[in-house]
């Protein structure tokens, strides 16, 4: 099962049962009867997303299937399956929720929903007027509505506009059952559980907000603070320069992670927080109310370290970051921020202790979830039994991409030249049809086609996948293909990575990269020792920083500008290259060290 923490509100729903009403610290979480039918179960067990709310929390798992834990004073209560298949992604409000399916359908519950049977799902995306805008690519749920971003980038709301937050008059329309149009040209939308708020994105990187603005939490400067309800879409004019990742609202105020656009090419983008909104729960120690995005300074968020998610809660927000902190700020009143008491919330972040984990070279596969006074810390591996997530997760992976493309927007997308080589039956000019189509695709869509191109996943949106399919190799299917090659025919095989021992743990280097950066042409994968025992020790003795260098060669084929080379560095990975028998392309990894070791020596 994959590693799952839990800490908060424990009542009602008995998440963790024989534990208190209040979990003070992180403690594993584990479902009922893990110990019985274990092999049959085994794939129920693989997290791909948790959504908690004060009525109940819903665990997504790798298959598609999903269950929901009810929020009922009943101890013998069990977790009830959602009938519902081939879900993508779960979303939740504090009086909603909505299942996005991976043929595009929306399903949605909810007394703001469906008035006569709340507790139905209904197909809320087949309710859109315009039947081409019903394939549904990205679903939000804030407090009482639900947001909905179809392949065309255009945003729906439906649910509860009591605030304004579907950006119309809350006088002339308090609900609506039927999606309604709010904005087009849309790439992003966000909101939260217990938001009476919402963000739209579009394009072009302009902000638009709508909603509660209580204490600010819109971020639409003083000029307008005594305004509460903002109902109409209204533009956020003082936002950092940056790619704006995400937003994450809370009841009162409101998170921002920015990208900063100005970074070097080698490195890993540096990302920053920004909030606005009530003043104890906005991380910024300050006693009042901040009316614009401001930046959350702290010495948790050292030069070398970066911030991968963010979550937030009722009035509590986690952060994740890359050198495996749990950094938190907010309300503790159920001890929401695991600090191990209920007494002090937080204004400003602090970090805290977890068990020991698998935090180490996969810390990017975890992932934060905030209920209302709850948190949950998951790991979500790389699954060899699914390797169309790998490959979507190797496609995210921006450091150690080696082609661009630029969209109709003049954004860029940026790719995996091996990989697309092979997908495009190893002829640049499929590559150069593919960028003909890339530029007249939106950002969105872009994204989408390559999500198809690495994982053949054709059921994501069949309208694009109409244009790709004739670039696309469809002599065999990549996950097919990739598991013959990883496997080398031995479907029995457990050892999912290579493992490398150094001297104080063990290193897993993921197979499924070793493919793509290995004679891949030739379809087929050389063997790094010769009993095929995926174990090497010849790397026990490697330097940190020689293995860092070795590892970041492996992904990206480039070595990082601000590493120093010495003798020994070279000297070491000289010895130690000849173990992994990679394809030495062009330019090759000595030639990388060398250059670069004799343009340190003339500096």
């Amino acid at each position: 099962m994959n590693d799952c923490l839990f800490f908060g509100r424990n009542k009602y729903s008995k998440l963790i049962k024989n534990k208190p009403e209040i979990i003070t610290k992180p403690i594993q979480f584990k479902f009922e009867n893990e110990n019985e039918n274990e092999n049959e179960n085994e794939n129920e067990k693989q997290i791909k997303q948790i959504s908690s709310r004060e009525l109940s929390t819903i665990f997504l798992f790798e298959n598609g299937k999903a269950i929901e834990y009810l929020n009922k004073n009943d101890s013998n209560q069990k977790p009830e399956k959602i009938q519902i298949e081939n879900i993508q992604k779960v979303t939740v409000g504090k009086f909603v929720v909505a299942i996005l399916t991976i043929e595009g359908n929306v399903f949605a519950k909810g007394e703001y929903i469906n008035t006569n049977n709340p507790e139905e799902f209904i197909n809320i995306s087949s309710l859109i007027e315009d039947t081409n805008d019903r394939i549904i690519e990205d679903i939000v749920s804030g407090n009482r509505s639900i947001y909905l971003l179809t392949s065309n980038q255009n945003a729906y709301g439906i649910g509860s506009n009591d605030y304004g937050q579907l950006g119309l008059d809350s006088e002339t329309l308090k609900q609506t059952e039927k999606p309604i149009l709010m904005m087009k040209n849309v790439s992003k939308i966000f909101s939260g559980i217990n938001s009476l708020a919402v963000f739209l994105l579009n394009s072009n990187q302009e902000l638009f907000g709508c909603g509660d603005n209580e204490h600010g939490k819109l971020g639409l400067r003083e000029s307008i603070r005594k305004e509460k309800k903002i109902t109409k879409l209204t533009k956020i004019q003082n936002i950092p320069k940056g790619k704006i990742i995400d937003i994450k609202c809370g009841i009162d105020h409101s998170i921002m992670l920015i990208e900063n656009e100005n970074q070097n090419q080698n490195q890993n983008p540096k990302r920053k927080l920004y909030s606005c909104g009530y003043y104890q729960y906005n991380g910024l120690g300050k006693y009042e109310d901040t009316y614009e995005f401001t930046e959350i300074k702290s010495s948790l968020f050292e030069n070398d370290d970066n911030i991968l998610e963010i979550s937030c809660g009722f009035e509590h927000t986690l952060i994740l970051t890359s050198n495996s902190k749990l950094i938190v700020f907010g309300n503790n009143n159920y001890s929401q921020l695991g600090t191990g008491n209920t007494e002090n919330d937080q204004s400003i972040p602090i970090q805290i202790e977890l068990p020991k984990l698998r935090f180490n070279e996969n810390i990017s596969n975890y992932h934060l979830s905030c209920g209302s006074y709850k948190s949950f810390l998951y790991y979500s591996s790389f699954s060899f039994s699914n390797l169309e997530e790998d490959l979507i997760n190797l496609f995210e992976r921006k450091e150690f991409c080696d082609i661009s493309f630029k969209t109709k927007n003049g954004e860029i997308i940026e790719a995996h030249k091996l990989i697309l080589k092979y997908r495009l039956n190893q002829d640049e000019n499929q590559i150069e049809k593919l960028q003909e189509i890339i530029s007249k695709k939106s950002i969105q869509e872009s994204n989408q086609i390559f999500e198809m191109i690495y994982s053949n996943n054709s059921k994501i949106n069949p309208k694009l996948y109409s244009e790709i399919k004739e670039i696309i190799n469809s002599n065999e299917k990549i996950e097919e293909t990739m598991k013959r090659i990883y496997l080398n025919e031995n479907e029995n095989e457990k050892e999912k990575d290579f493992i490398i021992e150094r001297k104080e743990k063990q290193y897993k280097f993921p197979k499924l990269i070793l493919i793509m950066r290995s004679e891949l042409y030739r379809g087929m994968f050389l063997s790094v020792t010769e009993d095929k025992s995926n174990k090497v020790k010849d790397y026990s003795e490697l330097s940190n920083k020689s293995f860092q260098i070795f590892e970041y060669w492996i992904y990206s084929n480039q070595i990082k500008n601000d590493i120093q080379i010495t003798q020994e560095i070279i000297e070491e990975l000289e010895t130690g290259i000849d173990y992994f028998q990679l394809n030495q392309t062009n330019p090759n990894l000595f030639d990388l060290l060398i250059n670069k070791f004799q343009k340190q020596k003339q500096n």
